[in-house]
């Protein structure tokens, strides 16, 4: 390999060109600060009009930057005497190297770690004259300061765009006019530093009506950024981003090695936090940054999710570094990789602001009404509150049932906020409707206590996988998980079913069931676990073994037409009567129709279902009363709401579908919620590890890794991570607990951390942030014990090679009656298990119907997809 001095001077007498890295001066001259002022300096070229410049005596002293700081000097003088401007000159800096302008391929600049670029003087007659000139330009003082000013937290109804559009619209022109990443940016640093709703919602409000007015273009990809999103959830598009990417573009970028960034990832957590903070260490850039724009880092985004093959991985690298290099200032930086990391969003937040901000704005040209803010000014709190719900209901319809932004936000440009939206954006075939959600109950007495003076269905809740089927005139089937995701090809047994259960009358419909795993033979239910061993994708029916059945419990849609308004007694009927059962294969949720008077028939049923495996029951009101009224024009839009609760707070009891809503119409009781006096088992569990949070919970500890003793080893075997049941203020003295910033706390006493696992520690997963000192005892709830191959927890007690987990665990409070040494033991958690698995008597044949006989090979793990409350 060449000596550097070699290097410079192969570079400094040619005029090809080469790439350049944009890194800090920190990079540069790192090895000169590291080696001290006394050691000689390496020879650097001498300007002279044909060779280069041997190291002279009045130099010689002279380090790497007070030598480009004088050759720019001398290089100035010689500019102004001759009169040549120097087209490329940072107005921010008064120093600048020359150096040839890197290639740029495809909109992204390549870098090579391993060959720095070094800065040299070229012969006057070949030095260019501009274009190609670089400027050490000041990471902190790129910053774009057109959007910096602007209070995006004022009131919308006091906040005027149009007094800063013309501000913006000329510094968003060296780039065609799109609105700058700045802009958007300035938006999450604002909504990021407050706790209050109004005061988010009033900056996305302002930031959207800015975007409408000024660049409507962009409003599309700004809404996808905030949402932290690139397409919506049915379609497959994911970035395909390691952490490992992310840290190699900031020690690219900024400079750093491995200890430095590892000491920012352990002081912060957050990756956004450590971009920022490796940002402000670099000082210099060897170039001025090309300004983000919201559209080309939206672009970017899909390039990234859209690049595959051989070598994708170095195409994306290349375009996370152009990204972190372009990055102006410090919250820039954090904002790009917290989106990287898809550790941004603002979903529910940006519906409510997309629908004021369009009563209040429309785009240049469009005809669209709106509302004057200075006459919502002077309405009553209640009436605008009353204003913005209209609004907002329509916009939150809309998605719920059509929930892509792809058709949401231009249709919004095209006629702004009116009934006309529910229609354009109303139920379709093949899109996924949000689900309806069911709320919560602890007891059986608290849900009949709800439900007093009505009639209602109780229904199975199977332990197995929701499941949104769709189905157009041709025949053509869609299947959706509860999360909108595809997995049509997860089932291609129900896709073949399908035919076979249409009726005559049925051309289309959109159906809502459970998949549950059965005995193909007795139809016994299995658990969801059962369930997993299913592969996600590319399953062929000759290679199924996992049979499932698919218990329908709902009728959404119908021959074109929308049965969102119908009562639930309708669409079942409905449901029931078109459709064909099929044992085994296809068949209703198993129910039973109750009034709050018949409690002991109601304690029967969910105690026959948790017999039978299920999770608990759910509870649906069957009818709207009499004095219900329809306030919508059509089946699509119709919202019911009974006349004496309009002005009330309380969530109406509605028989009809509400898509993306959780109203008590619709109530669960699961075995789980109940607790021990229901019989149901909780477990006193030692929390031993954690991971640093995302998002909102970066300052937090969130997951925490908890473990059961072993009493024969006197070792701690992991179990479960846990992360429902906590609340902010139990995550705050958490992190005071368990503080692994420093080897001792403030007044002497050691931290109750580990710097890595300890010995008695059993645990086969990937590696926690931080290891606990076990001291406390939380008692903790869960659904079911599962087999696992990752935790350690009574392994050998049930399965040779793999231990136990829990499912659905939640935090339920400190034992603080109890030490560790009192801590449930794995053997205990062996007989909870077995007590489980005890097999229960199969369901009765259901008569009539035909049976349909499949088989075949299928072994892949699946998380579990959750249930209704999204626990």
């Amino acid at each position: 390999m060449s000596s550097p001095a070699k290097k410079r001077k192969l570079n400094s007498g040619t005029k090809q060109s080469f790439s350049v890295p944009s890194r800090g001066l920190e990079y540069f001259f790192a090895k000169q600060k590291q080696n001290g002022a006394s050691k000689e300096p390496s020879p650097l070229p001498k300007e002279s009009d044909s060779q280069p410049i041997q190291q002279g005596s009045s130099e010689e002293h002279l380090n790497d930057e007070e030598l480009a700081r004088k050759l720019q000097a001398e290089w100035d003088a010689e500019a102004r005497a001759s009169s040549t401007p120097r087209e490329n000159d940072v107005r921010s800096q008064d120093v600048a190297v020359s150096a040839t302008e890197p290639v740029d391929t495809d909109g992204v600049e390549p870098t090579n770690e391993s060959n720095p670029q070094t800065v040299t003087a070229p012969p006057k007659a070949d030095r260019p004259k501009g274009k190609n000139t670089l400027s050490l330009s000041s990471a902190a003082a790129t910053e774009d300061q057109a959007s910096a000013s602007i209070p995006l937290d004022e009131s919308p109804l006091t906040f005027n765009p149009s007094k800063y559009i013309h501000q913006l619209q000329e510094s968003w022109a060296t780039d065609r006019g799109d609105a700058s990443y700045a802009l958007l940016i300035r938006c999450f640093v604002l909504v990021s530093s407050t706790t209050s709703r109004i005061k988010i919602v009033d900056t996305l409000v302002n930031c959207v009506r800015l975007l409408i007015e000024g660049d409507p273009s962009s409003l599309l990809p700004a809404v996808w950024l905030a949402t932290n999103a690139i397409s919506p959830p049915y379609v497959s598009m994911e970035l395909g981003l390691g952490g490992s990417a992310i840290s190699k573009a900031l020690k690219q970028v900024c400079g750093l090695d491995n200890r430095s960034l590892k000491a920012l990832n352990d002081k912060l957590g957050d990756p956004g936090d450590v971009a920022f903070e490796a940002k402000k260490k670099q000082s210099f850039t060897l170039r001025k940054p090309k300004p983000l724009t919201i559209k080309g880092v939206f672009q970017s985004l899909v390039k990234i999710s859209k690049t595959q093959g051989q070598g994708s991985g170095d195409v994306k690298q290349r375009i996370v570094d152009k990204l972190l290099q372009d990055a102006r200032g410090g919250e820039e930086s954090r904002y790009v990789v917290r989106t990287l990391c898809q550790h941004v969003t603002v979903k529910t937040t940006m519906l409510i602001a997309l629908a004021r901000a369009f009563l209040l704005s429309k785009p240049p040209g469009a005809n669209i009404p709106t509302k004057d803010p200075n006459q919502l000014a002077r309405l009553k709190k209640e009436e605008l509150a009353e204003v913005y719900a209209k609004a907002e209901e329509i916009v939150k319809a809309s998605y719920a049932r059509h929930p892509d932004y792809n058709d949401l936000v231009p249709v919004l440009l095209e006629i702004g906020v009116s009934e006309e939206l529910l229609v354009r954006c109303g139920l379709t075939l093949h899109i996924p409707l949000r689900p309806m959600l069911g709320g919560i109950t602890r007891d059986l007495s608290e849900m009949l206590s709800r439900l007093q003076g009505r009639d209602f269905a109780c229904e199975y809740k199977y332990d197995g996988q929701r499941a949104q089927i769709h189905c157009d005139e041709r025949g053509v089937v869609s299947i959706f998980s509860r999360h909108l995701e595809l997995m049509t090809d997860k089932y291609p047994d129900l896709v073949a079913l399908v035919p076979k259960i249409r009726g005559e009358d049925v051309q289309s419909f959109i159906m809502e069931g459970e998949v549950v795993a059965v005995d193909r033979a007795t139809g016994e239910l299995k658990n969801f676990q059962t369930l997993t061993n299913r592969a996600r994708k590319d399953v062929a029916i000759g290679t199924i073994t996992i049979d499932v059945c698919l218990f329908a419990f709902d009728l959404m849609y119908l021959n074109g037409q929308p049965l969102l308004n119908r009562s639930f007694r309708e669409r079942r009927d409905m449901l029931r009567s078109l459709f064909v059962e099929i044992p085994h294969h296809f068949t209703w949720v198993k129910s039973i129709d109750a009034t709050s008077q018949e409690s002991e028939t109601v304690l029967e049923f969910f105690k026959s279902a948790v017999d039978s495996k299920c999770e608990g029951i759910m509870v649906k009101i069957l009818d709207n009363l009499p004095e219900l009224e329809a306030l919508g024009p059509d089946d699509n839009t119709n919202s019911i709401i009974p006349k004496e609760q309009k002005q009330s707070r309380r969530k109406p009891l509605l028989a009809t579908y509400e898509p993306d809503k959780r109203l008590d119409s619709w109530l669960k009781v699961k075995k789980d919620y109940i607790g021990t006096s229901a019989g149901v088992d909780t477990l006193d569990l030692i929390p031993i590890a954690a991971w640093h949070g995302t998002g909102r919970k970066a300052k937090w500890w969130s997951p925490i890794l908890l473990a059961v003793r072993n009493e024969e080893t006197g070792s701690l075997e992991a179990v479960c991570k846990c992360m429902s049941g906590f609340t902010d203020s139990f995550y705050k003295a958490n992190r005071e607990v368990y503080d692994k910033d420093g080897s001792f706390s403030s007044d002497g006493e050691p931290r109750n951390v580990h710097v890595a696992k300890p010995g008695f520690v059993e645990y086969a997963g990937g590696n926690p942030d931080v290891w606990f000192e076990p001291q406390e005892v939380w008692e903790v709830a869960f659904a079911d014990i599962t087999i696992s191959p990752t935790y350690t927890a009574a392994i050998g007690l049930v399965r040779e090679d793999k231990g136990l987990s829990l499912r659905f665990p939640r935090f339920l409070r400190k034992r603080e009656d109890k030490g560790i040494e009192e801590a449930s033991t794995s053997d205990f958690l062996a007989g909870l298990w077995r007590k489980q698995e005890v097999k229960t008597p199969a369901p009765p044949p259901v008569e009539g119907g035909r049976e349909i006989d499949e088989a075949g090979l299928e072994n892949e793990d699946e998380d579990h997809d959750e249930d209704e409350d999204g626990e």
